[in-house]
């Protein structure tokens, strides 16, 4: 069985600057089966054809929750309800696990500096363990995991390719390179116009987490919808890890 590990961030990956209302960096995966992505892919597609007569509308967190762009028809309260009413029965029941992996900026920097390891690396290394932890548990035989991350910029995916690949020849600090190969483990990354139902999906999702792991005591009604779909073990959150 084949898998798909779209991922998405939210923050600034950057450590020389802070932004005190945001002080978190987070990479956000959506783990799912080849079969229930295509589920996943027709249920998408009838939202957006519902909404805005075509599929050719890319969901954008950002754009949503301010209502710019194509999404200014969420300014008709109807179409906004109506809006929120599918893109939440998706999120609840659609199949797929959430892993995510969130950087407190603050504390990291108090910690390790301003010149320590790039945060995206890190984030992304923590995130494939636990994808690997997740499929372990599943008794299939001949699993495969393929990463899709959006472009970001030619230097940027370059130097992620290139930690994927050390990740690959060396392991992590709990898989080894062995099992990471067992997986047949590959990256790709797409850009945003090529229309990623599961990148979107991932975008959705990777703001209110962020937000939980900011203030978890505050009110975040779209986090709950989310919270059933953590990878979770032996009655633990494995699906979200947070550093430091």
């Amino acid at each position: 069985m084949k898998y798909a590990l779209f991922i998405d961030e939210s923050g600034d990956h950057g450590l020389t600057t802070l932004n005190t209302d945001f002080p978190v960096f987070l990479l956000c995966g959506v783990l799912i089966s080849f079969p229930d992505y295509q589920d996943l892919n027709k249920r998408m597609v009838e939202l957006k054809t519902g909404i805005w007569g075509e599929k050719k509308v890319i969901l954008h967190s950002r754009d949503i929750r301010k209502c710019e762009k194509e999404f200014s028809v969420l300014f008709d309260l109807g179409v906004k309800a109506n809006f929120y009413k599918n893109i939440n029965e998706i999120i609840s029941n659609t199949s797929y696990t959430i892993i995510a992996s969130a950087i407190n900026k603050k504390l990291y920097i108090q910690k390790y500096g301003t010149l320590s390891d790039d945060v995206y690396e890190l984030a992304l290394s923590f995130m494939i363990e636990r994808a690997v932890f997740f499929l372990d548990d599943i008794p299939e035989k001949n699993k495969e995991l393929h990463i899709v991350i959006e472009r970001r910029g030619k230097k940027e995916d370059k130097k992620l390719e290139e930690h994927f690949q050390r990740l690959l020849a060396r392991g992590t600090g709990y898989v080894s390179a062995d099992r990471l190969k067992a997986y047949n483990l590959q990256i790709t990354f797409k850009l945003k116009l090529d229309n990623i139902n599961g990148l979107q999906l991932a975008d959705l999702i990777a703001y209110p987490i962020a937000r939980h792991v900011i203030d978890k005591n505050r009110a975040n009604p779209s986090f709950d919808i989310l919270e059933p779909k953590f990878y979770k073990k032996n009655g633990k959150t494995y699906g979200l890890k947070i550093h430091p």
